[in-house]
């Protein structure tokens, strides 16, 4: 069974929860201090909101799909109760001579040693930041937030000789020995 969602989620009184029977499933949806999150789930888990207490138990506990959705719905659940509080943030740090970073209107402007200009599009609720050569992607939905800056780093991932491109903050690159000169 699923020790995630057998725990108990608690939200503050700052925060209010409500689900709603949609076509799908249940909508679930949450407002807090920093915005509103709201998302669609199946009907396969009961979700119960109790006070300032919510609980998750599959419907058919002998199902396989009942029990592999119990634990992520409690751990979607959770971020998004987190997220409504404080909002998420990963920083990537590009690292590379001539590699910058711009944040220009809507999009993330990336110079990254090609020929042209890398110009992404950023999605509606991150806020992106660019200084110098580290770039912080923040905003109250963890999913997007994580989901874009693994695209943005996906353009340019850091190579381990040089270890030029883009990489996390707390992430490490094994660096390779290059050639040996005879």
């Amino acid at each position: 069974m699923s020790r995630t969602g057998k725990q108990i989620i608690i939200i503050s009184e700052k925060n209010e929860a409500s689900k709603a029977e949609v076509a799908g499933g249940v909508n679930f949806t949450i407002k807090g201090p920093k915005g509103t999150l709201s998302r669609v789930f199946k009907k396969d888990i009961e979700i119960t909101i109790a006070g300032n207490q919510i609980t998750l138990a599959p419907i058919k506990a002998d199902e396989l799909a009942s029990r592999a959705l119990w634990g992520t719905y409690a751990s979607h659940i959770k971020n998004m109760v987190l997220g409504v509080n404080t909002p998420y943030e990963k920083k990537l740090i590009l690292e590379g001579v001539g590699f910058k970073s711009e944040v220009a209107g809507n999009s993330l402007n990336l110079a990254l040693g090609f020929s042209h200009l890398v110009k992404v599009p950023i999605p509606a609720g991150i806020e992106v930041k660019a200084e110098k050569n580290v770039i912080t992607f923040t905003g109250i939905d963890k999913e997007s937030v994580t989901g874009f800056a693994a695209k943005v780093r996906a353009m340019k991932k850091p190579e381990p000789y040089k270890g030029k491109g883009m990489r996390y903050h707390d992430e490490v690159i094994r660096r390779k020995q290059g050639k040996k000169s005879a």
